[in-house]
């Protein structure tokens, strides 16, 4: 568990010592040994908020400061801290500190910090965590997929099911899966299994899974409520104490049994791809 949060931390590290550079999310997730993709999930479950969230306001923070105690030009400011323009940099000031950079200046001006994250995996009882890991043979999907970009994803993806369930478009909807792209951004389906002798509905298109050991974590009550609670745990309980397993693949899959007459007994589940070390 310590060599996991030591990786983790020493990524938020690497963040704090280049915040007055250009960031990258290969970067940032390299220094936590996993893949960007992992990464930004991972730190959303921890941290409550996006890589590009954390960042902006630490950013924020600093140039707050900086133009309280120094005589360092605005536009300065903005360049030193990745805007492009006075502009953009003075609008996002305002919406973090609820004033303008310049006000930031005036004596006593009321001014929010945002504190570095520390790391810290803490032992907490009473939780249980349902799963298994098991070996699947590959398998192919179809459906309608859409990209998405990580940081607007939670509030994106309802919406694309919610389109979705207007008409069902010939799917069940059996799954719900994540695939990586680009490490910033990556495509969410929403599918079925995949049987060469029926006809692929018009828009769909297949994707094949290959096969892997995958944890399958069982999540019992109300969507989407049981899902985020076993991801959350997944990320901040399960995976820093794993031994014998690391992930593999840049992609996640979650399924949705049929609706329970009570949705306190509705199943789903996420599977996650593993390979052993």
């Amino acid at each position: 568990m310590n060599g996991w949060t030591e990786g983790f931390q020493e990524s938020i590290n690497y963040i704090e010592r280049s915040l007055t550079d250009e960031l990258d999310i290969r970067d940032i997730a390299e220094k936590a040994a996993l893949s960007p993709f992992y990464y930004q999930r991972i730190f959303g479950a921890l941290c409550g908020m996006t890589v590009g969230e954390y960042i902006r306001a630490r950013r924020m923070t600093l140039a707050a400061q900086e133009l309280a105690c120094s005589d360092i030009k605005v536009i300065d400011a903005a360049v030193k801290y990745g805007y492009d323009s006075p502009d953009s940099f003075a609008k996002a000031f305002q919406r973090f500190h609820g004033i303008t950079p310049s006000q930031a200046r005036e004596a006593g001006a009321e001014l929010r910090s945002f504190a570095p994250l520390h790391i810290r995996i803490t032992l907490e009882g009473g939780k249980m965590l349902d799963y298994s890991i098991t070996e699947k043979a590959p398998f192919t999907i179809v459906g309608f997929k859409r990209r998405f970009n990580t940081e607007t994803s939670y509030q994106e993806i309802p919406k694309f099911w919610n389109e979705w369930m207007s008409d069902m478009k010939g799917l069940k909807g059996m799954f719900g899966v994540c695939l990586d792209m680009d490490g910033k951004d990556f495509d969410y389906w929403i599918a079925d299994l995949y049987t060469p002798w029926e006809d692929i509905p018009e828009g769909c298109e297949t994707y094949s899974i290959p096969g892997s050991l995958w944890a399958q974590f069982k999540c019992k009550g109300p969507l989407p409520d049981s899902l985020q609670s076993v991801n959350t745990q997944i990320w901040s309980e399960w995976l820093p104490s794993l031994k014998g397993y690391e992930l593999a693949g840049n992609y996640s899959i979650e399924i949705y049994m049929p609706p329970a007459e009570d949705p306190a007994d509705t199943l789903s589940y996420i599977w996650v791809p593993l390979r052993k070390i």
